[in-house]
Order: C-alpha cells, then sequence, then structure tokens
C-alpha cells in the first residue's frame, strides 16, 4: 500500500473546530476514523456533545455581526486568500480524502481538491454580486429597492461520500454571503471538513465564522439543526435521513436546503454514438466507487443498441483495475465501509433472484480482501419495479434496461421516486432537446454524465430534495430579501388613508 497521509498528531487536540481552536468533544463517545482500503485505523477521536454544539452555535452567532457587516469587498478578499491557501496544501488534502475515504488518489487529486479549490476561487467572486433589483419608482409616490442580507448562524450536515467537496459546497456560500455556519460533518469522514476549517484560519478569516462539530447525527445532528439560534439548515445525504432533518427544522420554522438520494437514469436512443455510451456510462456508474448521488445507476438503452451496448459496458467493466488508492495505477478503490461494501453486496445478492449478473457481483479476495472492495457490477434483465431499479444503491452496480419508443424511454426515465440528475445520448439535436426537456431531474446531461462546475447550479426534483448548491443561485437559500420603499411626496397625509379617516 502507497504512503498515506498522518493524522494522529494533526489532530491530537481533538476533532471539534470551535471558535478558531481544535478540541475535544465531551459526548464520552469515541469513533474510529478506519482506512476502508485496509481496515487499519486512522484517528480515533472524541464525539461531539450537545454542550458542544451549544457552544460552537455561541461562536458563530458572536462572529455573525462583525462578518455580515464587512463589505463584500472584504469578504471577497478572505476567500480569495482561501483559495490560496487551499492550492498550497492541495496535496494534503488529497492524501487525507483518499485516506478516509478509500478515494484512488488520482480522483482526490483530479477532481476533489481542484473541484473546492475552483469553489472557493468562484465564491470569492460571487462575493462581490449579491445585489439586489435596481431602485425604481414603481409606486408613483414612492422609490423602491431590494436588499440582500445574510441570514445569521447556519446550521449544516454534510455526508461522507464527498467530504471535502461537500464542506465546501456548505460553507462557502453561506459565507461569501455574511452568514456564519456550524457545519457537522460524518463521522465517519471529519478530516478533510476540519483541515478546511484549519485553512480558513490559515487565510485571515475571523474565529467563529467556521466551526466544525463532529458528532453522532441523533445526538450533535439534531441538536444544531434544532437550535434556536441556528436559522437556517443545509443537509445533504439520504431522503430517508432527509425527512427527519425537515421535521426537526419545521419545528423551529428554519429554513431548510436539502440535496437527497439520486437514481440517475442514463437514456441512450438508438441513434447515439455507441462507444462514447458505454464509456460514459462505466465512467459515470463507478466514479468514486458508484457513491456518487448522480451517478448513472440506471441505463435504458433502445433496443436495436440494447445487447452491444451491454456486451461493450460489460468488456469495459472488466478492465476495471481494483488497488491500492494511493497508487497511480488503481481506477477503483474500496468503498467508504465494510458495512457500505455488505450493503451493496446484499443488493446484487438479492438481485440474482429476479436478474442476469453480467459481470462483477463479488467481493475481490487475495491482497484486497481485507478493504471493503466490490468488483464493477452490470445487472441486466431487471424489472422496472424491482428494488435495484428503484432503490438507491450507492455503489458500482449498473443495471441495464431496454426500451422501444422514445416516449417508452422518457417515461422509465421518470419511473422513480428521484430526481437529481440524468443524461440522454442521441445525435439528434430535437430528441435531446425533448429529453432535457421533459426529464425531470435538477441537471440533465447531453452525450455526458457526471461533470460539473462552479457557476452551474446542483439540485434535485421530487424527493431529491430542493435548493441548489454551487453557482449564484445558491445565494437564493443563503440571504434575505428585504423590500425597502421610501415616500418621495414629503405629503403627511396621503391619499390613501382616506382608508381610515374617511372624508375628514
Amino acid at each position: 500500500m502507497g504512503n498515506r497521509f498522518q493524522v494522529k498528531d494533526r489532530f491530537a487536540d481533538g476533532a471539534q473546530y470551535i471558535d478558531g481552536q481544535l478540541r475535544a468533544g465531551t459526548s464520552g463517545q469515541s469513533h474510529t476514523v478506519v482506512d476502508p482500503a485496509t481496515g487499519d485505523e486512522v484517528l480515533t477521536y472524541a464525539l461531539a456533545s450537545t454542550a458542544d454544539v451549544d457552544e460552537a452555535v455561541a461562536a458563530a452567532k458572536r462572529a455573525f455581526p462583525a462578518w455580515s457587516g464587512a463589505t463584500p469587498g472584504e469578504r471577497s478578499d478572505a476567500l480569495h486568500r482561501l483559495a490560496a491557501v487551499l492550492a498550497e496544501q492541495a496535496e494534503d488534502f488529497a492524501s487525507a480524502e483518499s485516506l478516509q475515504c478509500g478515494k484512488p488518489i488520482r480522483l482526490s487529486t483530479e477532481f476533489d481538491v481542484p473541484g473546492t479549490i475552483d469553489n472557493a476561487a468562484f465564491f470569492a467572486g460571487a462575493a462581490r454580486h449579491l445585489q439586489g433589483q435596481a431602485a425604481g419608482e414603481y409606486s408613483a409616490d414612492h422609490t423602491s429597492y431590494v436588499r440582500r442580507e445574510a441570514i445569521g448562524v447556519v446550521g449544516s450536515i454534510a455526508p461522507w461520500n464527498y467530504p471535502l467537496q461537500m464542506a465546501a459546497w456548505k460553507i462557502l456560500p453561506a459565507i461569501a454571503a455574511g452568514n456564519t455556519i456550524v457545519l457537522k460533518p460524518a463521522e465517519l469522514t471529519p478530516l478533510t471538513s476540519l483541515m478546511f476549517a484549519q485553512a480558513a484560519k490559515d487565510a485571515g478569516l475571523p474565529d467563529g465564522v467556521i466551526n466544525i462539530v463532529t458528532g453522532a447525527g441523533r445526538t450533535a445532528g439534531e441538536h444544531l439543526v434544532g437550535h434556536p439560534d441556528v436559522v437556517m439548515t443545509s443537509f445533504t445525504g439520504s431522503t430517508a435521513v432527509g425527512k427527519r432533518v425537515a421535521e426537526v427544522a419545521t419545528a423551529t420554522v428554519k429554513r431548510l436546503h436539502l440535496e437527497l438520494g439520486g437514481k440517475a437514469p442514463f437514456l441512450v436512443f438508438d441513434d447515439a454514438d455507441l462507444e462514447a455510451a458505454a464509456n460514459g456510462a462505466v465512467a459515470a456508474s463507478l466514479i468514486n466507487t458508484g457513491q456518487d448521488c448522480t451517478a448513472a445507476t440506471r441505463a435504458y438503452v433502445q433496443r436495436p443498441l440494447h445487447d452491444a451496448f451491454v456486451a461493450r459496458v460489460a468488456e469495459l467493466m472488466e478492465t476495471v483495475r481494483l488497488g491500492d488508492p494511493f497508487a497511480a495505477t488503481t481506477d477503483l478503490g474500496p468503498l467508504v465501509s465494510h458495512a457500505q461494501r455488505d450493503r451493496v453486496a446484499g443488493f446484487v445478492e438479492r438481485a440474482r433472484g429476479y436478474a442476469t449478473v453480467v459481470t462483477g457481483g463479488e467481493i475481490p479476495g487475495g491482497d484486497l480482501a481485507e478493504g471493503a472492495y466490490y468488483r464493477p457490477t452490470l445487472i441486466t434483465g431487471a424489472a422496472q419495479d424491482s428494488e435495484v431499479v428503484q432503490s438507491e444503491i450507492f455503489g458500482p452496480v449498473l443495471v441495464v434496461l431496454p426500451f422501444d419508443g422514445d416516449d417508452e424511454g422518457i417515461a422509465l426515465a421518470n419511473d422513480t421516486p428521484y430526481g437529481l440528475a440524468a443524461s440522454a445520448w442521441s445525435r439528434d439535436l430535437y430528441r435531446a432537446n425533448r429529453a432535457t426537456r421533459e426529464i425531470q431531474a435538477g441537471c440533465v446531461w447531453v452525450n455526458d454524465h457526471i461533470p460539473i462546475i462552479s457557476e452551474m447550479p446542483h439540485g434535485g426534483y421530487k424527493a431529491s430534495g430542493f435548493g441548489k448548491d454551487m453557482s449564484a443561485y445558491s445565494f437564493e437559500e443563503y440571504t434575505q430579501v428585504k423590500h425597502v420603499m421610501y415616500d418621495n411626496t414629503a405629503v403627511a397625509a396621503k391619499d390613501w388613508h382616506r382608508t381610515i379617516f374617511g372624508d375628514r
């Protein structure tokens, strides 16, 4: 196995970051971060208590007046410095991300870390563009304008599949808009969220603007979401947990942003470039070992191409190299944990009773036996209403189903509770354009699947949640819109006062 990031000294003071300092949690319970490639302990730390959450929220509340009162230019400068610090520390971030998640270092180095740096640079610029509507006389006697204002302390919860990027997606728009934040990362993968907060301090951001509490969802997470001083919650995770977050947040009338599960369709029409579609399907279904809510999971292939598509995808999957995440030749790392691997294996084993496993569907032995590895898996012959088609597996599993006419293909693509992302593959502009209009998803790619960019929004339809990450659209989540109206007449007794004073 390759070299791994040394974290025990880095987090000797604990895995909570409150008011600019690392500290130990006070819950009396501990959690161990495990390298999923080997099963080895990476770091054992004390979990956050509800009292730790209270202190983090109090720190964020104290920091809010000064940070929200800073000029957009001052916040922009701070975020530009943060982007520079992240770039300087890129190698450490990539190494830590691969260590805690099992991501191939190639993915961390070429996708997770540069994407996060780019997000920081984008929001550094976006911080200067928080304008409301231009002033105008929409009433003959008044001048109106719209202000955008920070809302206060944000309490956010991030998942384990992209810990660094999800921390950035939560933190950056919130603080660019002038808010302060308490983020709870997943207990499995807290390292890079903590490093992100430390990088922000290195960049000169004030203490208390960014706080990290690492604790259990049922205690620290629910207490954060329900905290009376937290005015907004942003959550990324499963739809089932998202429903619980919504219940807790609603009790205190919080603003809510949910990015939940996905079951992305990959719709291949009969005029598509077969080689492009097959390569795209393998890459999009296996990225991050399939632990991606936008990953291609359901390929619907028009019948004339179906058999050739299945054969080519199987051939390509069999060339994917599993191995040490820190080896440059590794294509696919382990899943995030042995529990997650076993969950994925359970879906596949149950599918053997009603479908065909064309390739994969097994836990590798040999040098990989101690890790949470699972081979790339292709399934055919499943019914549309079957578990592997309808449920989010979150692993390296692609299900392929045939369709006949275009109407049927689009209907099948829409036939799950989810609506986060999708793709359509066709050489016909009109056909592809119809698919982009009619597929119910927050993002629809044409002849590609997976790429994201900081300037464009990310968020779902239906059970995939609501609200947007990234892009200027994210400020809709993190700002209040205030109408300000000035009287222009200087008249004491106004005409509309007749509604009260009558003919006097």
